[in-house]
């Protein structure tokens, strides 16, 4: 009974908005399919299996609740292996991973074809996607809570494309409150 009460619980709290903990990843094809009803941009996560500051942005960013209630309300959520072996679709193209050596799972593998086009040179990368899937741009490095949450802002109200110069960023970035906790 206690096990009964204790998962009812559990489900009326995740029911809750907000409570949530988990940001709600899809594949990029899936993304791409919701935008044809639903235009939203997409965040992909560009990670690898042996990237240590892979781990810290899963654990430190993408579990912390206003990542999560975020990037969930206003975002598709991709993950993608930049060494994985999955194929994927993208733009009229199937892109895979040739080289993809099994036995190097979980150290350096060969980089997945998606990765070269979109020009993937350090992990973790944030590639942002515009409502059409072409890329916005790629975020390189860990990023806190609070560092996220100016890209996640910027790029959801399109202000990046006022930003055409340094100065203009580093002026966006200098008055930038915010928000998140983290």
């Amino acid at each position: 009974m206690k096990k009964l009460g204790l998962l009812l619980v559990l489900t009326l709290l995740t029911a809750v908005e907000g409570f949530s903990q988990e940001i709600n990843w899809v594949s990029l094809e899936k993304a791409i399919e919701l935008q044809k009803k639903t235009p939203k941009k997409i965040m992909m996560d560009v990670y690898t299996n042996w990237c240590g500051p892979c781990k810290m942005l899963d654990k430190n960013t993408f579990r912390n609740a206003d990542v999560v209630k975020y990037v969930n309300a206003n975002y598709y959520a991709v993950k993608f292996n930049a060494e994985g072996n999955e194929k994927v679709n993208y733009k009229g193209k199937s892109y895979t991973n040739p080289g993809y050596k099994p036995e190097l799972v979980n150290s350096r593998n060969s980089a997945h074809e998606l990765s070269r086009l979109l020009q993937i040179q350090a992990y973790p990368t944030i590639v942002f996607l515009d409502e059409k899937g072409d890329v916005i741009a790629p975020i390189r490095g860990y990023q806190s809570p609070p560092q996220l949450e100016l890209y996640l802002k910027m790029f959801r109200a399109d202000e990046h494309k006022t930003l055409d110069t340094q100065e203009k960023f580093n002026s966006y970035y200098s008055a930038f409150k915010p928000a998140f906790k983290g």
